[in-house]
C-alpha cells in the first residue's frame, strides 16, 4: 500500500529567487501549489520504485497496485493544473511568479508521463509474472531503474530547494541513464541471438528498459525547468556544457 504522504522538504521561496509579494495570501497559494507538486513527485517516484520491484520479483499484486495508483497521479495533475489556471486568471503573475506557475504546469505534465511509464512497466510485470521464470535482462533493467530513480529524485530535490546549480548536475545524470540503456539493449540482442526462443520475452524486457529511459528524459526536463525558474533561462535544445558555461559566467 502506498502512503498518502510523499512530500520533499519544501524550502521557503526567497526574495532573491522569485521576488517579493505584496499579498501574503498569494505567497501562501504559491507555496501550497509547489508543495502539491512535490507530493505528486513523491508519489510518482514511489510508483517507479514499485513498478520496478514488481518486475524483478514477479509480484503481480504489487503491479496491480501501481496500475491502480496511476489514477491518483492523473487526478493530482488535473487538480494542480486547475489551481495554476486559477492563479493565472486571478493573480496575473509576472516575472519570477509567472515562471514558477509555468514551470509547475510543465513539471506536472512530465510527472504524469513518468507515472504512465511506471504503469507500463507494471503491466509488463503483470504479464511476465505468469511465466515460470523471469527472462534474461531483468537484472540489468533493475540496475537501469536505480539510475533513473536516482535522477528523478535529484530533479525533485532541486525543485524543492530551487537550486539551479544542482539542477544542472541532476540533468547530467541522464547521460549515465542513456549509456546504461544502450548497453542493456546490446545485451538483450545478444540474449535473443543465443536463444531465439526467448525473443518474445526479451522484447518485453526491452520495452521496460525503454520506459525507464523515458523516465530519465522526463526527469531531465524537470531539472531544466528549475534552471528556467531560478535563472530565467530557457535551456531547451542547448548542450549542458553550454548551459554550465552560461551559469558560471553570471
Amino acid at each position: 500500500m502506498v502512503s498518502d504522504d510523499f512530500r520533499f522538504q519544501v524550502l521557503p521561496m526567497s526574495v532573491t529567487q522569485l521576488g517579493k509579494h505584496i499579498s501574503s495570501e498569494f505567497q501562501e497559494e504559491l507555496e501550497d501549489v509547489r508543495s502539491r507538486v512535490l507530493a505528486m513527485g513523491g508519489l510518482v517516484e514511489q510508483q517507479v520504485k514499485d513498478a520496478l520491484e514488481s518486475l524483478t520479483t514477479a509480484n503481480a499484486e504489487l503491479a496491480d497496485q501501481v496500475i491502480l495508483n496511476d489514477i491518483r497521479v492523473n487526478s493530482m495533475e488535473v487538480a494542480i493544473d486547475e489551481e495554476c489556471s486559477r492563479i493565472l486568471a486571478l493573480r496575473q503573475p509576472a516575472a519570477g511568479d509567472l515562471r514558477l506557475v509555468i514551470s509547475i504546469i510543465k513539471t506536472i505534465t512530465d510527472l504524469e508521463r513518468i507515472g504512465d511509464e511506471a504503469e507500463r512497466i507494471a503491466r509488463m510485470a503483470r504479464k511476465l509474472s505468469s511465466s515460470d521464470h523471469l527472462p534474461s535482462g531483468v537484472a540489468e533493467v533493475d540496475h537501469l531503474g536505480e539510475k533513473a530513480i536516482d535522477e528523478l529524485n535529484a530533479a525533485l530535490d532541486c525543485f524543492a530547494r530551487l537550486d539551479a546549480d544542482s539542477a544542472l548536475e541532476a540533468a547530467r545524470k541522464d547521460i549515465k541513464v542513456d549509456r546504461e540503456y544502450e548497453s542493456l539493449i546490446r545485451q538483450c540482442i545478444t540474449f535473443m541471438m543465443e536463444d531465439p526462443r526467448s525473443v518474445r520475452r526479451v522484447l518485453d524486457v526491452m520495452w521496460c528498459a525503454k520506459a525507464l529511459e523515458r523516465v530519465g528524459d522526463h526527469a531531465q526536463n524537470i531539472s531544466e525547468y528549475v534552471i528556467y525558474l531560478v535563472k530565467g533561462k530557457d535551456i531547451r535544445h542547448i548542450s549542458l556544457d553550454d548551459v554550465a558555461e552560461q551559469l558560471s559566467g553570471e
